[in-house]
């Protein structure tokens, strides 16, 4: 794992801070509008009268585009100056966004959330890549963990906003917040390095499109457990294998697969992200299942937690600065498993119990966050850093849809027939949080079996001394 902290031979001048706060703060809407939508869409539904089935497509093909779009801006970010892409992204996302408050139709809500997909999808790819590319391995880990602060305090805050607008208002005020978003722009293109377009290979739009067919279609085949979308996935995915291997230049090179640490910081990723996504969407479920609150009352259960992750990412980051990626994964799945563990046992008692356990799960996924986006990102070969951050997203996007799926079906299920309550657990729920608990200590087990220890900052310092 020596690569996770590689100096880079060419470093360019650092962006002022106000670059960092410019970042998150679209990154801030671009996150909660993905979360917002999720209580609404009963009153969705009511309007037009819809099937469950149909309205969710307004959060499920959100999240489908906004996974692949995350991908692309990545693979352009490679060839394409970052400021050009940041400012068609958050045009389009301001765009839709105005289109969608005047949406008198299923249908163009469902245009207006797509097109706000596509461009929203350019901040998760820009937001990890800039770190990457104008910060010096020292600064990186401090900022992937307010980046991070970022992503949890929104996601927090989205279902309490969208329950408010949603409540107090009519749902097409949801549309109006994402508005906000530009006005970070003109600061964003201020801060960051005039770039030229880089001349070299062409972006092969035809593997991209089988790539991007085969992850929507796998993706609609785990939200929808349809074995038909499944059978569509893998054809595709064959076919981009196919067209991988015969062009000069595809659109994911597989030798980026070959890169061992950047491999580790993939599964690392998928399985923490399966869990904490899990835990996000079973507790709303457990709130209103077994304690009856509504949506408003569930989100002040959980804002607490999102506050305090907020608080402690900067914290994380440091961390992954002075002592290393590994050991700050190490600290935070020991965390995430207190507090899995917590949670198993309290799914009976007050919800008030259950908003003190839950800042142990938003915290630790601050600090994975934090140290998985700058292992990853140091793996990577300069020429390949928006592609395989583009990559390093879509797993992440892929463990939340699958986890999401999967815990759903685990909820429904009758965990009695299988006598697991024999070991304490108090309710189905108790017994899914205890699951992810398990799947928290094979990470922890990964990580110590396949993850070397980094050198630190203080030993790159001292190397840079030497070189000059």
């Amino acid at each position: 794992m020596g690569q996770f902290e590689s100096i880079r031979n060419e470093q360019r001048p650092v962006p002022s801070r106000h670059l960092v706060q410019a970042l998150c703060f679209v990154l801030f809407f671009s996150v909660m509008n993905a979360t917002m939508f999720n209580v609404a869409l009963p009153e969705i539904a009511a309007e037009f009268q819809l099937r469950p089935s149909s309205v969710s497509w307004i959060v499920t093909g959100y999240s489908v585009l906004y996974a692949l779009g995350s991908l692309l801006f990545g693979k352009m970010a490679d060839k394409y100056p970052l400021k050009r892409l940041i400012t068609i992204g958050l045009l389009l996302f301001a765009g839709a966004s105005a289109l969608g408050f005047f949406s008198n139709s299923y249908a163009l809500v469902l245009i207006s959330r797509f097109i706000q997909a596509a461009g929203a999808s350019c901040v998760p790819a820009l937001v990890m890549l800039i770190p990457v590319r104008f910060f010096p391995p020292e600064q990186r880990g401090k900022v992937m963990g307010v980046i991070a602060s970022t992503i949890a305090f929104s996601s927090g805050l989205g279902p309490i906003v969208g329950g408010f607008i949603a409540g107090h208002f009519h749902w097409t005020g949801l549309f109006l917040i994402s508005l906000a978003a530009p006005v970070a722009l003109p600061f964003i293109r201020k801060a960051l390095p005039d770039e030229e377009p880089r001349s070299g290979e062409k972006i092969d739009l035809v593997g991209a499109g089988l790539l991007g067919v085969s992850v929507a279609a796998f993706m609609l085949s785990v939200t929808q457990f349809n074995v038909w979308w499944l059978a569509g996935s893998i054809i595709m995915m064959g076919l981009f294998i196919m067209r991988v291997r015969k062009v000069p230049n595809p659109f994911i090179r597989l030798s980026l697969f070959r890169i061992s640490a950047f491999v580790h910081g993939l599964v690392i990723g998928f399985i923490a992200l399966f869990a904490v996504f899990g835990i996000f969407l079973i507790t709303p479920i457990m709130l209103k299942g077994i304690h009856g609150l509504d949506a408003q009352s569930i989100g002040y259960v959980l804002f607490p937690a999102a506050m305090l992750a907020a608080v402690m990412g900067r914290f994380g980051g440091q961390l992954v600065d002075s002592r290393g990626s590994r050991y700050t994964l190490f600290i935070a799945f020991i965390i995430l498993s207190f507090g899995l563990l917590s949670l198993s046992s309290v799914t009976g008692l007050s919800p008030w119990v259950i908003a003190l356990a839950l800042p142990f799960v938003n915290i630790s996924f601050t600090f994975v966050q934090a140290a998985l986006a700058k292992t990853v990102s140091s793996a990577l070969p300069k020429e390949q850093t928006g592609i395989g951050m583009g990559v390093f997203n879509l797993v992440n996007f892929m463990a939340g849809a699958i986890s999401g799926a999967m815990v759903s079906k685990a909820a429904e299920f009758d965990w009695s027939v299988l006598n697991v309550t024999a070991v304490g657990m108090p309710s189905t729920y108790g017994t899914i949080y205890f699951i992810l608990t398990l799947l928290t200590i094979i990470n922890i087990v990964y990580i110590l079996a396949k993850l070397d220890r980094e050198r630190t900052i203080p030993v790159i310092r001292q190397e840079r001394a030497h070189e000059g």
